[in-house]
């Protein structure tokens, strides 16, 4: 019975997969249009901050595409999700978000809250980073003598 359960969760993370991976090609050739827009409207080859804002919010969003496809492709590999890379889409989405931020009609509270999910973030990625590589509390480069290498 598991044999089968197993199965079907290799067949719907592969389908998954390419349907990301389609979805990632629609965004590239979406990405790819709207700098050919931005570059022949007047004034040519000059983008203005919109735009440039626009596209960068396009190629994060193609990074996270990408990132989805790895852990995708990790569960299918290992049956598990990698939290490092669910933290590092969390990341790229909260900086996708960030890029698009309109900061004259966004709540103190708001960025309060963004911010304390920067914070958040960044501590989870580091804790991973460090659990992984089993550096000690202080992570610092140490002498025998316990002088702390600059």
């Amino acid at each position: 019975m598991f044999k089968y359960i197993k199965k079907f969760e290799q067949v719907v993370s592969t389908v998954l997969i390419v349907l990301m991976s389609f979805v990632v090609v629609l965004a590239i050739a979406d990405l790819i249009w709207l700098l050919i827009k931005d570059a022949i409207t007047p004034p040519i080859l000059l983008l203005d901050t919109g735009e440039l804002l626009e596209i960068f919010s396009m190629f994060l969003l193609v990074l996270i595409g990408v990132e989805l496809i790895e852990t995708l492709k990790a569960y299918v590999q290992h049956s598990k999700i990698r939290a490092e890379v669910i933290i590092h889409v969390a990341i790229i989405a909260l900086g996708r978000k960030i890029i698009g931020l309109d900061l004259k009609e966004v709540s103190y509270e708001s960025m309060i809250g963004i911010a304390a999910m920067i914070v958040s973030l960044t501590l989870a990625s580091y804790m991973i980073h460090r659990s992984k590589n089993n550096l000690p509390d202080d992570s610092l480069p140490v002498k025998k003598d316990g002088e702390v290498i600059p």
